[in-house]
């Protein structure tokens, strides 16, 4: 009854609702060919107890006890325990997003705290209720700055994050938004002088991202330099929350979208996760989502209201300024404790461990295979790049139940055995050394098997 909650005697009441005599005569008006008169082949049906073992033993083929050094936009840091405690309480916990003033004084007040700890956090004036993702967020953003200025095409670094150029890129297929690549240079950056040759009295927006999906922090002032020349508005998508904990945050941006999973929300698969738009005062109407503000009620008593919701249900269609049905409220609720759990002091120290562990892992790779944009500034990624094919690599490394690097060839061909890794405060040391050892050992096997060739063709 908990997984077919109708009963042999809920069926037939229905039936004889509809005037029926079998479930038979239900489906008559349906071809007897495309009709299935057998039974489904599938295993037998078990017991609760039995399917609760059989999840719990796939959970553990899903990497417990794994060490992972995977990054690329969603990152494995320590989430306190206070946080699952807390948003499971049924203030919280609802099938809905409720935002009505006079119920929800207490979800309000907490995506107000989100608000205003996202500003401070980016150095941006306001910012919206939270959206869907990282992906979605840099997307909104860029049509955002489209409708600021008036223009249609878009500028784009090569070095943003390939899968949230492919939304970008559907996002704008029906917008009569054209969109320019601008490629990265050796140091891993945006080329400046091809974004020089990209941008025109045209570009309504430069999107870039810092730090950019190789893990180096671009310098997103001389970006801003180049598109307020040419009155273009700069566009700084953050995948890597934490970052902002040690690297200066892009002040020069017109728009900053950020994903905020590193802040307290688990991995699950993908999602669902939290984006954020963090803009200008002056830019407030044209930002999509929702904005909570304070307020005062009659006998001056704080309260929380809904301030401004730019989407069709609460103004006219014509004027609204996103399809976003809702914002991911329980998730930013996540992001939320964990910014007050840490703190600035203790935000920045976490930031300081990831750093100093990529430092440490980058500097062991560096003496057996090559690091490459090793001249340019990181935060917790790098790339390295080896004489093997990384997945060869990766699946030796999954016998010591460590998780490698993203192979990059699927998105930069031209990287060759190029992997990106990650280190976060979650990553231990043996676990680094063994990588190395492991990358180290492929090195010498490759090169034995080169010496060996050419000793033969000799």
């Amino acid at each position: 009854m908990r997984y077919l909650p109708k009963s042999p005697a809920d069926r037939e009441a229905m039936l004889k609702a509809l005037g029926l005599r079998s479930v038979d005569d239900l489906f008559a008006p349906v071809p007897a060919e495309y009709r299935l008169n057998r039974d489904l082949k599938i295993p037998r049906q078990m017991a609760e107890s039995e399917i609760m073992d059989y999840f719990r033993q796939r959970s553990r083929e899903n990497g417990e006890g794994y060490m992972s050094f995977l990054g690329a936009g969603a990152y494995l840091h320590y989430r306190p325990v206070i946080i699952d405690s807390l948003i499971s309480r049924g203030e919280f916990l609802t099938a809905y997003t409720p935002y009505q003033a006079e119920i929800s004084q207490g979800t309000l007040q907490s995506i107000f705290e989100f608000q205003t700890m996202i500003c401070e956090l980016t150095g941006m004036e306001v910012a919206n209720a939270s959206m869907y993702d990282g992906s979605t967020a840099a997307a909104e953003a860029v049509m955002m700055a489209v409708r600021l200025t008036g223009r249609r095409s878009v500028v784009v670094a090569r070095s943003l994050h390939p899968e949230y150029r492919e939304v970008l890129a559907t996002y704008a297929t029906h917008q009569d938004m054209p969109l320019s690549v601008a490629n990265f240079g050796g140091d891993g950056r945006l080329n400046l002088h091809e974004l020089e040759n990209s941008v025109s009295s045209e570009t309504a927006a430069v999107l870039i991202q810092s730090p950019n999906f190789f893990g180096t922090i671009e310098d997103a002032a001389a970006v801003a330099d180049i598109a307020h020349k040419n009155g273009a508005l700069l566009v700084v998508s953050i995948a890597e929350a934490v970052s902002l904990g040690i690297v200066e945050p892009p002040r020069d941006a017109a728009i900053i979208a950020m994903e905020a999973q590193s802040f307290g929300v688990p991995l699950g698969f993908g999602g669902p996760y939290c984006g954020v738009i963090a803009t200008r005062e002056k830019f407030v109407r044209q930002m999509p989502g929702r904005l909570v503000g304070q307020t005062v009620d009659k006998q001056g008593r704080r309260g929380f209201v809904l301030t401004l919701a730019t989407r069709e249900q609460h103004i006219r269609r014509e004027k609204a300024t996103s399809n976003i049905c809702t914002n991911q409220a329980l998730v930013a609720l996540m992001v939320n404790i964990f910014m007050t759990v840490y703190g600035k002091v203790g935000l920045k120290e976490l930031a300081k461990q990831n750093l100093a562990k990529t430092a440490y892992a980058a500097g062991q790779f560096a003496r057996h295979g090559k690091v490459l944009f090793s001249d340019a500034p990181r935060f917790n990624e790098f790339v390295v790049e080896t004489s093997e094919d990384p997945a060869a690599i990766n699946s030796r490394l999954l016998g010591h139940k460590i998780v490698g690097g993203l192979p990059l060839k699927k998105f930069y061909p031209e990287l060759g055995n190029a992997a990106l890794w990650c280190c976060t405060e979650m990553t231990t040391r043996s676990a680094i050394d063994t990588a190395v050892g492991l990358v180290a050992e492929s090195e010498r096997s490759v090169k034995s098997a080169k010496e060996e060739a050419e000793e033969v063709a000799r």
